[in-house]
Formats: structure tokens, sequence, C-alpha cells
């Protein structure tokens, strides 16, 4: 039933399903119930195993097959279960504290006079009782201009316990936070100012974290003493140390249109060239058994080296656990089958982490690799090239289409682009990348220093050479929204394919042909949805106005943004695309505008027969003189004029309040909400307001 050589994909499987499921269902009494099915599940293989001969009961080994995958089914889910924190009894929410001893997990990044950083919760104090507590809890803390506070990891602080659950997206297509939060185990923020917080002297973060953090520290000062460039010094702190730098639009735009945005991200590419660089300076050692273990200490303890100098950072720690597994069974194992290998390392990090189930990087660099033990051997023997050199960039291109092809679903699901000339990229890249790597981590060493010139004009070469293709005609597809049936679709229909194309199977093709579409069905229904669609979104900000009205592919956007705002690009823009709109007249609320569908005069918008009256500041202590009756009267730029002032001839159905409006007025109208005649709908922290007029 179970092969040894694929034992840890088989068991994989439902090891996942139970982490995902169980995910979704966060109780307390759960993990007693999963806890004891799995004791129960484990004691009777083990009976099962003991008495198969004295039994006689080989006949029924597919039961016990289906006993172990359900044992690793409800080992997922007990993984899950108690890997949620919010699930411990000491859990810092659960108990009433007036102040929290924190110590900081990550690095703080401070931008713009907030420090940001996650802090894991350790004691709870009221008055003179002390109490355990555990949890993480997301900071932004206001720095004082005069004379700012030092954090840094590990540092031992006591905050007031005030804390707020982290929000949920509230604009359609918007990022969500509070999910990506969630799968790190952190459910609560706060915003406080560094008056409010005491460092206690003490240190507490775990030591070789700390030295790895503080190693990064200073070789990121050796990058900014030898590199001139801001941006190469950028580049290079990103690509080589993990350092989050500030890059410029430009720069990310490129490597995000060519498809060699995973160079930016010290991930598990990086880890492989410094193992594919190791492996080959040491390829001598291979001639007697005994030095391959020499070999595989040295590549190993080499490659963690490295890892230390970016800071342990959580992507790299997991591409270092994956090659030194893989290294591990090349080394020692007589088993050395790439998937069961491959699985084995997801196996690991899933007893560790089991949230990693939903990390996107994580998903990222396990469906690449796939692609690399799979596809790259089938793509290169497709073309035979008797020239060396030329086949060894065949093999280049062969590796690209690999890792590019077993991305492709999950990339346009989670990034809503494809980069068309991302092999022209990526085989671009590749020596660039490989070059980069050694010279970057090179003058860091002593005595080397001198070649930073050498480095400098390569990143600055590499970047002209990548925006020179990003600026090419067509280089992306954006605005590519998928839902999540399209995207298990689309993965089948490709997986499909691939298995129909390795072993010439007509089934398999025909199956993938007819799966593809069924895809296409939902993509060319939605397509047909969006040139009917007519709809307004009254978004939710937090100091700003925005209102979209939909027409089909067009929409007029009235708002007080510029659509290079960071508020703009991250509330707004995401709902634009997702309903695929490809023409944005953008107004604010004292343009006059007229269009076939739309009109905004004297302080009324008439969009498709909804009528809409606008209040704002310019009605402060005035009467208003109207009637007429009107879907909704929007309330903005925090009109003093009371909402019950309205003359008798006005009518209305719905009241929008929106961000302009100060916190008071907001809490007088929720206040009185039950003396409002009209349906309200507030626009600050509060799910955006979704008018659906298509017939």
């Amino acid at each position: 039933m179970f092969k040894e050589e694929y034992f840890f994909v088989r068991i994989l499987v439902p090891l996942t399903l139970g982490i995902g499921i169980f995910y979704f269902l966060p109780h307390e009494n759960l993990i007693f119930i999963v806890g004891s099915i799995s004791t129960v599940l484990f004691f009777s293989i083990l009976w099962l195993n003991i008495s198969y001969r004295k039994l006689s009961i080989y006949k029924f080994k597919g039961f016990t097959g289906i006993l172990i995958y359900l044992l690793f089914f409800f080992i997922g889910g007990l993984l899950s279960l108690t890997n949620n924190e919010k699930l411990k009894p000491d859990y810092f929410t659960k108990k009433s504290v007036d102040y929290l001893k924190i110590s900081v997990n990550n690095e703080p990044v401070s931008n713009n006079g907030i420090l940001r950083f996650r802090a894991s919760a350790v004691s709870g104090y009221t008055k003179n009782t002390q109490t355990k507590v555990s949890g993480q809890i997301l900071l932004a803390l206001k720095l004082d201009d005069s004379k700012p506070l030092k954090i840094k990891y590990g540092d031992e602080l006591i905050i007031t316990a005030k804390y707020s659950t982290v929000e949920p997206p509230y604009n359609p297509a918007e990022f969500d936070f509070r999910n990506w939060l969630a799968i790190q185990n952190v459910y609560e923020q706060t915003f406080i100012n560094q008056s409010h917080v005491l460092k206690t002297g003490r240190n507490i973060g775990n030591p070789i974290l700390r030295f790895a953090i503080e190693w990064r520290e200073q070789q990121i000062k050796k990058y900014r003493k030898f590199i001139k460039d801001d941006e190469a010094f950028a580049i290079a702190s990103t690509l080589i140390l993990g350092y989050r730098a500030d890059l410029s639009k430009e720069t990310l735009a490129a490597y995000s249109k060519t498809g060699t945005i995973h160079a930016l991200s010290v991930s598990g590419s990086h880890v492989a060239i410094i193992f594919l660089v190791l492996d080959f300076l040491l390829m001598f050692l291979d001639k007697i058994k005994s030095l391959k273990v020499l070999k595989f200490i040295l590549i190993c303890s080499l490659i963690w080296t490295y890892a230390l100098v970016t800071g342990l950072s959580p992507s790299v720690v997991r591409s270092a656990i994956m090659i030194t597994i893989f290294i591990t069974a090349k080394t020692f194992a007589q088993n050395k089958n790439g998937y069961n290998t491959l699985a084995f390392a997801a196996f690991c990090q899933f007893i560790y982490d089991p949230f990693l189930i939903w990390d996107v990087g994580f998903q990222l660099s396990y469906l690449s690799v796939l692609g690399l033990i799979y596809l790259q051997p089938k793509i290169y023997k497709w073309v035979y090239i008797k020239n060396k050199w030329l086949d060894k960039v065949w093999e280049l291109i062969a590796l690209s289409i690999a890792a590019q092809v077993a991305t492709f679903p999950l990339c346009i699901y989670y990034f809503h682009q494809f980069p068309v000339y991302f092999l022209l990229g990526n085989l671009f890249i590749s020596i660039p990348l490989m070059v980069i790597m050694i010279l970057g981590i090179a003058i860091l060493l002593p005595l080397l220093d001198r070649l930073s010139p050498i480095f400098e004009w390569i990143i600055i070469s590499t970047n002209q050479v990548l925006k020179w293709i990003a600026d090419l005609p067509y280089a992306t597809f954006s605005s590519l929204w998928i839902n999540l049936p399209a995207l298990i679709l689309l993965s089948l229909s490709l997986a499909f394919f691939i298995y129909a194309m390795a072993k010439y199977n007509k089934k398999f093709l025909f199956a993938s042909i007819s799966t593809f579409i069924i895809y296409q069905f939902i993509i060319v229904y939605d397509s047909y949805q969006a040139v009917k669609q007519k709809r307004i979104i009254f978004y939710t900000l937090r100091k700003n106005y925005a209102a979209a009205f939909i027409q089909g592919n067009q929409t007029i956007l009235v708002t007080d943004l510029n659509p290079n705002d960071k508020t703009f690009q991250f509330f707004i823009k995401p709902a634009l695309d997702q309903s695929q709109i490809d023409q944005i007249k953008i107004i604010n609320l004292l343009t006059d505008t007229t269009t076939p569908y739309f009109v905004l005069k004297n302080k009324q918008i008439i969009f498709n027969q909804y009528k809409i009256l606008i209040i704002d500041n310019s009605f402060n202590y005035k009467k208003l003189d109207a009637r007429g009756k009107f879907n909704a009267i929007w309330l903005t730029g925090n009109t003093t004029f009371k909402i019950n002032k309205l003359p008798n001839g006005v009518k209305y159905e719905n009241i929008v309040v929106d961000a302009t409006n100060k916190d008071y007025k907001i809490k007088w109208f929720k206040e009185n909400e039950h003396n409002i005649q009209a349906h309200l709908q507030i626009l600050k922290k509060n799910p955006a307001y979704l008018v659906q007029l298509t017939e």
C-alpha cells in the first residue's frame, strides 16, 4: 500500500488536508476530540501491525492503509488547532490586565516616524498582580521626534493593555491584511505613543537570531560604504541580505513586468545558487566516500552561515531547510527520490509551523521546485543541441519554462498579471543573478571589497536591461482576476495537459481540453457580466472619500485622492481592476460633469436614475431649499448641517456618511440611528456600500 520511495508524498496529502480543514474550525473542545481520535488510530495501527501474522489479517492491509491516511489527517488537524495561539487558555485577550510585558520578536521597521514590529506577550499586570500570558501583537509605535526610542529584536517592553482586533478588508478586492497576519498567529494590534512604552533594559530574544540580525546590520553598513548608487545599494541589500530596502517604483515594476520579481526576494533560488556553486567547487570530494561526508558538512555549514548573514529571515530558513534535507538525502539515503525528498521537507516544516500552508512564498517555492523536478527534464529533452554552450542556454530556458509553468495559475490568482517576456527576462537574469550573488558575498570578505565597483556596475546594467524589456510592447497582461473555482479548473487543466504530454495519454488530453473549456466559459461569463454591470461602490476609507460609478467597463470615480496616492492604489484600484474597468475618469465633488449616464451638478448626482443629494460644508449654517425624491443623501466634508433640518419636500432612502466626517459626528449618527427614518451607511470601519443597478 505504501511504497517506500513515495511514503512522504502519500502521507503529506492527508496531513495537508487536515491542516487546511481544521484551520477554519478553531475551537478549544476540538483539540481534545481530535487528539483522542489520533491516539485511537495510532494504537489501532500499532496493534494491527503487531498482530499482522498472528491473526492472518493480510487481507485487510488496504484497511490499514486507510487508517494511516486518517491518522495523518487528524494529526494535521491537531497541529493546526494546537498552533492557533487564540485557543490557548493563557492567551492575553482572555486575561483582564492593565499592562502587558512584551518581547519584540522581529526586526522593527521605521517609516515616517512610526516604528512597526511584532511582539510576544510575556506577562500581564493588574495593580500588584502578575499573570503569565501568551500570544502575539502587532505594534505601531509613534516615535518622539526629539528623542526617538531605540528598539531592537528581543527587547523587553511594558505597554498599556489597550489593543484592538486586526480589521478585516472593507473594500472589494482589498488585500486581506487580517488573514495575512492570522497565518503568522497575530490577531491583535495597537497604536501607541512612545511615552506609553517602558523599556525594562532586558533583551530576552533568541541569541542566535539576535546575532544574525546584528550581523546583517553590519553587512548592510559595508554595502552602504562600498556602493555609491542608492538604487544599486537598495537592490544589493534586498537581493543578497533580504533587507527590506526602499526600491523605486520603476525598478519594482521592471522586475515585476519581466517575471523576475523573485530575484528581489531572498528565497529558494538564491540558496540554490549558493548550493550549486559550492557543489561545483567541491566536486573533487565526491571521489572518496568518506570525503562526501566532509563535503556535506562544508556545504550545510556555509548555507546556514549565509542564512545567518540574511538575519535568518523566514524565507531563507525555509529554503535552507529544504536544501539541507535534499543534501542529506543525496549523501546518505539509499532512496533518492526527488518527490519524496521534497515531500519530506514540506512535512518537517508543517510539523514546525502548519500555517505555512497558507504562505504564498511557501506555495510558490515548492511548486517551482516540483516543476523543476518533473517538468525541466522533459522540456529539456524536446530539443537536442550539439553545441555545449548553446545546450547550456537551452537548459536554462527549460529551467525557466518549468518554474513558470508550475507556478503560472497561482501567480495569476495572487498577483493578477502575467509577464509575456518572462523567458527573455529570466534567461537574461540567470547569469547576472549568479554573478551578483557571488560578488555580493565576496565583497563582504576582507581584501575583496575592491570588487565593489564591478558589483555595482553589474547591478546597474542589469536594471537597465530589465527596464528595457519591461518597456517593450505588451510586456505584461495585467488586471487578470480569477476566483477560486477558476484557479482550481486552470490548475487541473494544466496538470492534465502536462501528464498527457508526458505519457502520450489521449484521455488526459481530452480531460485537459474539457476542463479548460469550462474554465474559459467562466472567464467569458465574467467578462459578459462586466460589460452589463451598472453599480456604485462607496469606498470605506480612513480620511478621504471615493465613489465609483461603474457602467460596463468604464467608470466615473468621484474622489479627493490622487491616482498615485498609496491609499488610492491599496483601497480603490483593486476593486476597479477586479471589475475589469479599462476607462477611468477621475473627478472630485466640486467638478460639474455630464456624460450620457452620469451627471454631477448643483450638488446632485444622477447615475442611471439613481439620485444622490450631496451635503457638504458649503451648507454649514445655511438653510437648504430643495425638494424631490433621492435614493441617498451623501454627507461629506464634516458638514455641520443637521440631517433633521432637511425640508419636508426632500425624501430619501439612505444616508451615506463618508470618512471625511469627524469621529464625533459619526458617533452621533450611530447613537441616533434608531431615530433616523432611512438606512444609515457609515463609510468608516464598515464594509463598503455597494449599490447594484444591473437589470
